[in-house]
């Protein structure tokens, strides 16, 4: 669907002309007389003709650069322009007697010019209001999706960073675990570098990954404590953006197995309901009081509060609790249908 401004834009002089004409009938027109005064015609071109010069020429080249000298230089020119054309010329042409050898204030004359030039001026102003709030709301979005794959883009390393300096411990131990995290990583990775680069993807792409990067981290916790992922009955046709939940659930065992060695408690629960509303758990335990200065903490928090206020404004609610023994966040979102894109 075309914008306002794309409508605008396009048909400006079209719906300018129409403009003219509406007030070309209601100035010129005189119901007593049921004819067009060729006077009064004559005194709209001149107002017509000054009013689309400041619109088009004055305004552009001085107002909106801001040189704002020379454009009060330029109405004073217009204003001038005028008066002599309309007291030294028009009225010495279709008028006889007084009118036309009285020359009236300078003032007194502009008290009557002036309304229906500004009415023409501001109709020009109208049009490029609208057409500068469209170039901004452009750039705006613009910048708004330049931010978004600034942001996705720092997930990736951070996570690749971190796991395969795990696998590289795995690999020098020999564990017999290392083949089935190098399968894990690569499902990973794979929906990293491929399956995540649109906007949006499919819930259940996006869950199957989740389960996929738990399962990693669950095979680095082994017997050190308890990891638990319930899925209620996901529907179908939801989408949902990429690597949202993810930065919780490696928040989660971030911290856990950072700030505790045995005893590790992660749980993890997502619903969506009929109305396509997404509830998100996450919970790790954690010893508040143990040193973990020196865990990297990332991007990760401040990230995904980002694009959840970029890509769900008002249509979500992020909460997190924090004790001395876990890190709990609650988030709920309001998806939209495959079909809805």
């Amino acid at each position: 669907m075309k914008s306002l401004r794309e409508y605008t834009g396009k048909y400006e002089w079209l719906l300018q002309f129409l403009f003219l004409i509406v007030l070309f009938i209601l100035f010129t027109y005189e119901k007593h007389n049921d004819v067009f005064d060729m006077a009064r015609i004559a005194f709209f071109s001149l107002y017509a003709g000054v009013a689309l010069f400041i619109g088009y020429y004055i305004n552009p080249k001085y107002l909106y650069r801001q040189k704002y000298k020379q454009y009060v230089i330029w109405i004073l020119v217009c204003l001038v322009f005028l008066y002599f054309m309309e007291e030294l010329v028009l009225e010495k042409i279709f008028y006889t007697g007084k009118r036309a050898t009285h020359i009236s204030n300078f003032f007194f004359t502009l008290l009557g010019i002036l309304p229906m030039v500004f009415i023409m001026v501001s109709f020009k102003f109208n049009l490029d209001f609208i057409h500068k709030q469209g170039e901004m709301e452009q750039l705006r979005a613009a910048a708004d999706d330049s931010e978004l794959r600034y942001l996705k883009s720092q997930v990736n390393p951070h996570f690749l960073f971190n796991n395969l300096n795990n696998l590289y411990a795995y690999a020098i131990e020999q564990s017999p675990k290392t083949p089935e995290i190098i399968l894990e990583l690569s499902a990973v990775l794979r929906y990293m570098l491929y399956d995540c680069k649109e906007d949006s993807v499919l819930l259940t792409k996006e869950i199957a990954h989740l389960q996929h990067f738990t399962a990693l981290n669950q095979l680095q916790i082994e017997d050190r404590g308890e990891v638990n992922f319930m899925i209620s009955a996901i529907p179908e046709n939801y989408v949902i953006a990429p690597l949202i939940l993810l930065m919780f659930i490696e928040n989660a065992f971030k911290h856990s197995t950072g700030s505790m060695s045995d005893d590790i408690l992660v749980d993890i629960a997502i619903d969506v309901n009929r109305e396509g509303q997404l509830h998100f758990y996450c919970e790790n335990s954690y010893r508040g009081t143990s040193n973990n200065d020196s865990l990297d903490k990332g991007i990760g928090l401040e990230n995904v509060q980002k694009r959840l206020k970029m890509l769900y404004p008002n249509s979500h609610d992020l909460q997190i609790e924090t004790t001395d023994t876990s890190y709990k966040v609650n988030l709920s979102m309001q998806l939209e249908k495959l079909e809805d894109k």
